[in-house]
């Protein structure tokens, strides 16, 4: 709890004023809790009329995390941990939702989100240690990591180029205007120095490199980034996906952007700003710890919450595997958090993953329960699981365990055709 209110304290410190939240940015349209029945997913289900996609609102502070919107499909959460870095420069191409020219502001966290793995190095909660960062820049990255580096503009925080962080802090950078052009990459760099730095592991999503000399780049998957890619966009609808690696995208083709989530964000454009928040071996039990996480997709309007492969492979961190109750309790945690922050929530069933007797037994009972939660708080149901797989074999992972490019395909068109017309 003492996390918690350290956040909702900083949330609270970059608060504007007080406006109707859970709707869109411009004020058209409205999104929240779909108080009528649940409507389940199917391959060819219908689409939301207008009078089951509009709902109540609820008013809280408008922040910087409604100010300064998504714009990339990458997530950049923390789920594991640098224990040190010298003067280690990190550098991150990533697709921007919108071009042209936008104010940016960045904003972090020192803090772990979720569990990797067994929890040896990084947990849900893990604080993040003391260490100091330097000459952070934006620039124009060209179409990809052939093109050279332009347009070279400093990050600064409290007018300085160089901040000490403290353990568990939350903090923001400066504003920042930077013009990306159509069809380029924004580059993020920085310098880090110090001990226990809580980064993104990012499975080869993108081009993420370091260095320790500020000329040499090499491949590195471990980088540390902002918790958000913020930019001031006049946008009609936000969008946010909490989950695992399955909506992390991992595994899928390199700089392709071939991921559900990605392909979802491509169908809706950029008049919907889509916040990922998938992570590597993220368990809906560590969402329900409610750490900043989970609090971060709270200032979305519409969140999709896709766990349940962790949970029954490896179980809560410090526990063993969890059964379809006990996920189902983690489950009831996070959609009752979400919609009594007003936000319209859609749960994603728990997808096919050639899973064994024991493991699919548990999947399969849980996959029963979905319905039921979403229905019970008026949230909507998207049947993940059957676009994945096939009625003959449901156990089957059609796409493979991580879903490919045509996976992601299926599901963006059935996700948009069931959903689209909220995000109008």
């Amino acid at each position: 709890m003492k996390k918690i209110r350290s956040f909702l304290a900083f949330v609270l410190t970059v608060s504007v004023f007080t406006a109707t939240a859970c709707t869109s940015q411009t004020g058209e349209g409205s999104s929240a809790a779909d108080s009528q029945s649940v409507s389940q997913s199917q391959g060819n289900s219908d689409s939301f009329s207008e009078s089951e996609a509009d709902s109540s609102q609820t008013d809280k502070p408008v922040t910087d995390y409604t100010t300064y919107v998504s714009n990339t499909v990458i997530s950049t959460g923390n789920n594991f941990y640098i224990e040190e870095a010298e003067n280690i420069t990190y550098r991150a191409y990533l697709p921007v939702e919108e071009y042209g020219e936008l104010e940016y502001k960045f904003l972090f966290t020192n803090t772990v989100d979720s569990t990797y793995a067994k929890g040896k190095i990084a947990y849900v909660g893990k604080s993040g240690g003391s260490y100091t960062v330097s000459n952070a820049t934006v620039a124009d990255g060209g179409t990809g990591v052939e093109d050279e580096i332009t347009n070279r503009t400093p990050v600064t925080f409290g007018g300085e180029t160089k901040k000490d962080v403290k353990p568990d802090e939350s903090y923001t950078s400066d504003t920042v205007t930077i013009n990306i052009p159509e069809g380029h990459y924004l580059v993020w760099e920085w310098t880090v120095s110090g001990k226990g730095i809580p980064c993104t592991k990012m499975a080869t999503l993108t081009s993420t490199t370091s260095s320790s000399d500020g000329t040499q780049f090499d491949y590195c998957d471990e980088i540390p980034l902002p918790q958000l890619i913020g930019a001031k966009r006049n946008v009609k609808h936000t969008l946010a996906a909490i989950g695992d690696s399955i909506t992390q995208g991992c595994q899928t083709e390199f700089m392709k952007y071939e991921f559900w989530a990605s392909k979802i964000s491509t169908q809706l454009g950029s008049d919907v700003a889509f916040f990922n928040c998938g992570l590597g071996w993220a368990r809906a039990s560590d969402a329900a710890a409610n750490e900043s996480w989970l609090s971060r997709v709270s200032e979305y309007d519409t969140v999709i919450v896709a766990f349940g492969t962790n949970d029954i492979v490896s179980g809560k961190y410090g526990g063993k595997k969890s059964t379809a109750e006990e996920i189902e309790g983690y489950l009831d945690t996070i959609v009752s958090y979400l919609t009594e922050k007003g936000c319209d929530v859609i749960l994603f069933n728990a997808p096919p993953q050639d899973f064994k007797e024991t493991n699919e037994g548990i999947r399969t009972a849980l996959n029963e329960k979905m319905p039921a939660i979403a229905e019970k708080y008026g949230a909507k149901f998207f049947d993940f699981s059957a676009l994945l797989s096939t009625e003959a074999e449901p156990e089957k992972a059609v796409y493979g365990g991580h879903p490919n490019g045509e996976g992601g395909t299926v599901v963006a068109d059935a996700f948009v055709k069931q959903f689209g017309s909220i995000f109008e």
